[in-house]
């Protein structure tokens, strides 16, 4: 494998780094608690990846099985014990582990711990998730033909 074709094409490098603190404000909380930080949108990153940090309480919460056509999806564990489900058992991750599901590859997660718990999720490449993210908050208000039109729109393919 070799490295892909060059993203930039300048000669001296340029000031573009993006820093986000710690206690920045999430830019979207459930009805739940779960908190959603978005770090890096496909949009910010000119489509290579999306980055968000999912934080949730301590009562059950996540999607059930799934995958997904045109992006991958990684799992990395912050705080507390998420199960990951890697499309064949359910992973108890913790601190420090990481799940990657390349394209097509069946995936859920859960916070069955009865503790808080958080995790970095890694979308690529970069697709406009936070619709997706945004959208979950009123799936409740929609019709069953809505909610069909709103997985396909936003490449979630429900087992």
């Amino acid at each position: 494998m070799t490295y892909p074709p060059p993203l930039y094409h300048g000669e001296t490098g340029e000031v573009r780094a993006t820093y986000r603190p710690a206690d920045s404000e999430p830019e979207l909380v459930y009805p739940n608690g779960t908190k959603v930080h978005y770090l890096s949108s496909g949009a910010s990153t000119g489509g290579l990846f999306g980055m968000y940090r999912w934080a949730c309480g301590p009562g059950v919460t996540g999607p059930d099985p799934h995958f997904h056509r045109s992006i991958a999806e990684s799992f990395y564990i912050l705080n507390g014990v998420m199960s990951i489900y890697d499309g064949a058992r359910w992973i108890e991750a913790e601190p420090g582990d990481w799940v990657h599901v390349p394209a097509g590859g069946i995936h859920a997660f859960k916070n069955r711990s009865g503790e808080p718990a958080s995790m970095l999720l890694h979308f690529a490449p970069g697709a406009p998730r936070e619709g997706y993210f945004e959208g979950l908050a009123r799936i409740g208000e929609m019709s069953d033909e809505e909610k069909a039109a709103f997985y396909l729109e936003h490449d979630n393919i429900w087992l």
